[in-house]
């Protein structure tokens, strides 16, 4: 009771913050209520508020994240894998690992902070802000780590939108051909769809099923950042799983499994899905209210260097492996 009274004040504000970013974001679907709540946690934490609420708000910005993200386990169908086919696993593969490996390089040529790099490449790699919310639990990244990186990435969903469908029209892509190019090159969710619908409906159904596939390597991603950070940070050779599985994860792929059989409806499972969608607002609220755009600022342009060059290495990794293995 007593840890209620304490975490009460600083949820409460981040609900008043969040409920308007997340009426903006059904409105405004191309930006998405995160990176409103984010937004308008910034701009908040220009206030210099009372310390009653700082509990309350890393309480949000932790361990309502890692429940958000179990919610949105439940909008996830496992068999969208085997839909998908071996094709589009090879492309998504290749571009995670171009994601990676780009943000590695040009990370360390930028001299940015390492889990800056981590984040946006895995932001650009899987999908996006969701992408970004696992993993900062994981690597234990800074506040102002995630809002580099979820500012970066919006940037580039912007850009996508517009972009995309230009260039395929341009390159007189196949519906199939565009669709496996935004599921495995753009960012977030709701810039695959609206890219992939304004191509054509079967562009945007086969992208989204590429999207939600893409998606589901959040698992074995993150997994693998776990034990790299704890191998990193180990000052001895004892290692012990247990202590830094992200048991979050295990259950954002239970919440998978339970949408999959159909243990309960779909109804149901929608509902839990967009309670999970409020939470990563709520959880990105909190995370703007502990970040100053002044810290932002300083760090000038290379986070938006390493995000466009992650995109475009990404962009251009998929359409060539779809080029080699003639989807086109």
């Amino acid at each position: 009771m007593t840890n209620i009274v304490h975490i009460f004040p600083g949820v409460f504000i981040v609900i008043v913050l969040a409920l308007p970013a997340w009426l903006l974001g059904t409105f405004i679907p191309l930006i998405g209520g995160p990176v409103f709540g984010i937004l308008f946690g910034m701009i908040a934490a220009f206030w210099k508020r009372p310390t009653i609420y700082d509990t309350g708000i890393r309480f949000t910005a932790k361990i309502i994240l890692q429940a958000s993200i179990i919610l949105l386990g439940f909008e996830m169908n496992l068999f969208n894998v085997f839909k998908v086919g071996s094709q589009s696993l090879y492309i998504i593969i290749s571009t995670l690992t171009t994601a990676f490996i780009t943000a590695w390089l040009v990370g360390r040529s930028l001299k940015l902070p390492g889990n800056t790099s981590i984040l946006i490449g895995v932001g650009t790699a899987i999908c996006g802000g969701s992408a970004i919310a696992a993993t900062a639990p994981v690597i234990s990244a800074s506040e102002k780590d995630v809002a580099y990186s979820i500012s970066t990435i919006f940037l580039f969903n912007i850009a996508a939108v517009f972009i995309f469908p230009f260039i395929g029209h341009l390159l007189d892509m196949s519906n199939i051909g565009f669709g496996m190019w935004a599921g495995t090159a753009i960012n977030d969710t709701s810039s695959v769809v609206a890219a992939g619908y304004s191509y054509s409906n079967e562009a945007g159904n086969f992208a989204t099923i590429v999207k939600l596939t893409r998606a589901l390597m959040i698992v074995p991603i993150t997994l693998a950042l776990a034990i790299f950070t704890a191998r990193k940070n180990s000052h001895n050779s004892s290692f012990n799983i247990l202590k830094i599985f992200p048991w979050f994860i295990l259950g954002f792929l239970v919440a998978s499994i339970i949408n999959t059989i159909g243990f309960i409806s779909p109804s149901i499972c929608t509902f839990f899905a967009e309670i999970g969608k409020f939470l990563i607002i709520m959880a990105l609220t909190a995370i703007g209210l502990t970040t100053h755009l002044k810290s932002l600022i300083s760090n000038g342009m290379k986070p938006i260097l390493l995000g466009l060059s992650c995109w475009v290495a990404v962009a251009l990794v998929s359409l060539l492996s779809q080029h080699y293995l003639q989807i086109w």
